[in-house]
């Protein structure tokens, strides 16, 4: 599979569930759109259903929406935790767990600097060319402490123009990093959504919480001094909510059952009906207590996943295209940079790798999963987030 073709993989999996809403140039407008969006309504009705009940006692995320609407062009409003997210599913399973009651069409639209700095680094065909937009946010309160939700329209694989020949290219989220984080000015900055598992036994669901990031790149920036850079942040996750978060968890594992499958023909007949759907268990793994301390989540180039023949378990927690940006930023600002941390969960299994690639069999099956389940399993890694966050809450 060449490499445009997995830059239209990556770009179909952002893309996912988007719809009229989304484009809108502002929350307002969205309204009307927002009548199209039946599936996506139920799932939000469904989900805080699900968990309204489980919040612990005064840790129930709030959503606090500017009013009057801000300017698109304001600086981000200050908050004690900063949250990014990058597709459409995530950030759907975002305001459904932490913003209940302002859906991601609502949130603010963000477009500081946007036509004057980034444009000329971003390609004629990224994400943030159609929106408009550098990212949407909305800000909630969980406890006593404030969090703004944000959706990046910027994304590592998407947006680069080459710079110095090939293998080089620009980098343009790594200045909305910069940006966001000097406008909030968090104390924590904690990057969510979806990752390709690469263990066997990591089942849809589970989340990794990692506090370190690694490049993998191997296209558009291998030529880059960082393409194989790492990062580690230097702090000690909150446990103290990962239990009540538990039972959160358990309530999406109905939704996280595989379909039964059976042979494409009928010319097997001791297989003739579907082998049994196999239920997944999501839980939330820890770097130092359920894998290897600052095991780092791999950040690509190129949509990839894990496989049973690639080994990237061996390298990392998960795949995925964009935390390593996180690392590289937070190093560069010194002292002066705000804890940051991974919360990534698996919304595609660890792929066998003995499925053809010619044609690409395997990145079908893992296009497929992040379509199925790519809205569910983040709903696990939103539950997590709450829970680093109530939990940093708890023992402040």
């Amino acid at each position: 599979m060449t490499m445009e073709d997995r830059a239209t993989l990556a770009r179909h999996i952002i893309d996912f569930g988007m719809t009229e809403a989304d484009v809108r140039p502002h929350p307002a407008d969205a309204d009307t759109a927002l009548l199209a969006s039946a599936p996506g309504q139920a799932r939000l009705l469904a989900t805080q259903h699900t968990l309204a009940p489980m919040w612990p006692p005064g840790l129930a995320p709030v959503p606090e929406p500017i009013v009057p609407e801000p300017p698109t062009g304001r600086p981000l409003p200050a908050a004690d935790y900063l949250v990014v997210t990058w597709t459409v599913s995530e950030q759907q399973a975002l305001a459904d767990v932490l913003t209940p009651g302002v859906p991601r069409e609502r949130w603010h639209r963000y477009d500081r600097h946007f036509a004057d700095h980034y444009l000329p680094q971003i390609r004629s065909t990224a994400p943030s060319r159609v929106t408009r937009r550098l990212a949407s946010y909305c800000p909630v309160r969980i406890g006593g402490r404030s969090v703004l939700c944000v959706k990046s329209e910027l994304h590592l694989n998407q947006d680069g123009i080459r710079r110095d020949g090939e293998g080089t290219a620009t980098l343009p989220v790594r200045d909305l990093f910069a940006q966001m984080i000097a406008e909030v000015r968090p104390s924590l900055v904690i990057t969510t959504g979806t990752a390709g598992a690469v263990a066997a036994d990591q089942e849809l669901g589970d989340v990794m919480v990692t506090r370190a990031a690694r490049f993998r790149l191997a296209q558009e920036f291998r030529n880059e001094p960082y393409a194989h850079a790492g990062y580690r942040s230097e702090f000690e996750v909150p446990t103290a909510m990962l239990g009540a978060a538990e039972p959160m968890l358990a309530a999406t594992a109905g939704h996280l059952v595989e379909p039964d499958y059976a042979p494409p023909t009928t010319a097997y007949p001791q297989y003739d009906h579907p082998l049994p759907g196999r239920h997944n268990i999501p839980d939330i793994k820890l770097d130092g207590r359920d894998f290897p301390a600052f095991h780092p989540v791999l950040t690509t180039d190129s949509f990839e996943f894990g496989t049973s023949a690639n080994h990237l378990d061996q390298e990392g927690c998960g795949v995925e295209m964009g935390d390593a940006v996180l690392g590289m930023v937070a190093e560069g600002l010194g002292g002066a940079a705000p804890r940051w941390l991974v919360v990534r969960n698996a919304s595609d299994p660890q792929i066998n790798g003995n499925l053809p690639v010619k044609p690409d069999v395997q990145a079908m099956w893992a296009v497929f999963f992040y379509e199925q389940y790519g809205y569910w399993t983040s709903v696990d890694s939103a539950i997590a987030t709450w829970a680093v966050i109530a939990g940093d809450h708890a023992t402040a």
